[in-house]
């Protein structure tokens, strides 16, 4: 199975394409914009999923979606999303999207969301879409406090410690100073292991 992540979160595409090359039926490629995944789309040999960030640069909402599909070769384009809408992922199916993938998805049931779509099958986890915000359940958690948590849950979507503090209105220094305290606490040695540790225990 080929399949291609198109995401411009270096940390986050580099986690999930590590991940998916542990699976040994799995052959990963990765894109950093949408010009590019579209030439990969067109130039290499067919991908049996194409996975695309909706935020990405190139992307246009939607539209960078429908011109993917629209490409030579009929290849199956999903959306990757941590910020999508239930209305902006209604409308990607009906245009004929493979499926939505949240970025918050644990790690073992992305991939399998991946086969199945890659199968032919459409993939939407509505009660990701419908369900209230829960804090995950894992022995993991037990040893984090709520901030070192939501340190993880932006590592895990690929944010930079610039972004997490400015979305937690803290400094950069005290991301970082959260983040070594994290490292330590979840048994990582940098930022990528700290977030394959997080999505292989399904915590985000």
């Amino acid at each position: 199975m080929r399949i291609l992540i198109a995401d411009d979160h270096d940390l986050l595409r580099d986690t999930l394409a590590l991940f998916f090359q542990t699976q040994s039926d799995i052959e990963t490629h990765v894109a950093s914009d949408l010009p590019s995944a579209c030439k990969m789309i067109e130039n290499d040999p067919p991908y049996d999923l194409v996975l695309l960030d909706l935020n990405m640069p190139g992307m246009n909402g939607l539209e960078g979606l429908k011109h993917a599909l629209s490409l030579e070769g009929g290849q199956r384009v999903a959306l990757l999303s941590g910020e999508a809408t239930r209305d902006v992922v209604e409308q990607a199916l009906e245009a004929g999207a493979a499926g939505f993938v949240p970025k918050t998805l644990p790690a073992k049931s992305m991939v399998s969301a991946v086969k199945f779509m890659a199968m032919g099958e459409q993939y939407a986890p509505i009660d990701f879409m419908t369900a209230l915000d829960e804090s995950p359940s894992h022995p993991l958690t037990a040893k984090l406090s709520p901030r070192e948590l939501q340190m993880l849950k932006g590592l895990t979507e690929g944010k930079s410690n610039k972004e997490i503090g400015r979305e937690l209105d803290i400094t950069e220094s005290t991301v970082k100073l959260h983040m070594k305290t994290l490292y330590r606490k979840v048994g990582a040695s940098n930022r990528t292991q700290a977030a394959l540790i997080a999505r292989e225990v399904g915590l985000f």
